[in-house]
């Protein structure tokens, strides 16, 4: 199991396309993935349940990550917070 705090650095926070942006991305995946907010949990893969988090700009999360894929899912998804969430 891997864990790692990830800091929200979109202006917006994690509105509808970001969460779907991390759904997509978590779901590719065999590891169970988890974003951790405030002590509240939600599965990674599911877009209503990562917008249940209600992450504002500069919110910290924690990615939570079990399974023979973690290392790069962990990896992968630190990369789209850091991006921004930008669709280059």
């Amino acid at each position: 199991m891997i864990k790692k705090e990830i800091t929200v650095q979109n202006a917006q926070g994690l509105h509808a396309r970001p969460c779907g942006m991390i759904s997509n991305t978590a779901m590719k995946f065999m590891s169970d993935i988890k974003l951790i907010k405030d002590g509240y949990e939600v599965n990674a893969k599911s877009i209503m349940g990562l917008l249940t988090l209600a992450a504002s700009k500069g919110s910290k999360i924690i990615v939570v990550a079990d399974g023979k894929d973690e290392e790069t899912a962990v990896k992968e998804l630190e990369e789209l917070f850091a991006s921004g969430f930008d669709e280059d």
